[in-house]
């Protein structure tokens, strides 16, 4: 070590500085402590699901598209239904850059919607819904990635799903953008897309 008091004081500071930077890069908690503190949100991630045609699904399917993300399940009463034609009526207000957009409704009822339920359920709205089901390990994988908090509320068959009713804004590269609460109009949804699409 250097005999000079200031030197020695430097070398230590570079030295943890080395140490620091090593912890926040190299680690994973210092990689998401990184994504926060440079205000990357974390939601969204790779997904393997089922699509309402039976065909295998994941996340790079998508890629090159805005996404509007929904989770919820076909028995929702009120609030499933409403947020989807939202977001048929969003779509039809966009006209030719709904080309560039692809609706996601991924069931956090897995047991009841099968993809044969998901098919007759999504042929109520736009033809552009994409409708997603999996093994209970699968969706419950997809809802971690996007934050997403589901339940089980009662028993028997007539049971509901308690959950997150928010529309994920995702980007063509499957970053996050943005998020629409259930007051969202199909205006306000049209809008910000439209913006986004159109520079």
């Amino acid at each position: 070590m250097p005999r000079n008091p200031f030197v020695r004081v430097f070398a230590i500071a570079v030295l943890v500085l080395a140490v620091a930077a090593g912890l926040l890069l190299y680690t994973p908690w210092g990689r998401q402590l990184w994504q926060s503190q440079t205000q990357v949100a974390l939601i969204g991630g790779p997904f393997h699901l089922i699509d309402q045609n039976g065909q295998p699904r994941s996340d790079t399917d998508f890629h090159g598209q805005y996404l509007l993300v929904f989770f919820g399940y076909t028995n929702c009463p009120d609030v499933c239904p409403t947020t989807l034609n939202t977001v048929t009526n969003a779509m039809e207000k966009l006209g030719s850059d709904a080309a560039k957009v692809t609706p996601l409704f991924i069931t956090v009822d897995p047991d009841r919607d099968t993809p044969a339920v998901m098919k007759a359920y999504a042929a109520n709205f736009t033809p552009r819904l994409v409708a997603l089901s999996g093994s209970p390990d699968a969706i419950a994988a997809a809802a971690k990635l996007y934050r997403i908090y589901y339940k089980k509320v009662g028993d028997g068959a007539d049971y509901a799903m308690d959950h997150t009713a928010l529309v994920y804004l995702m980007g063509p590269d499957g970053n996050y953008l943005a998020h629409f609460s259930p007051d969202a109009t199909a205006d306000d949804i049209a809008k910000d897309l439209r913006e986004r699409i159109q520079g």
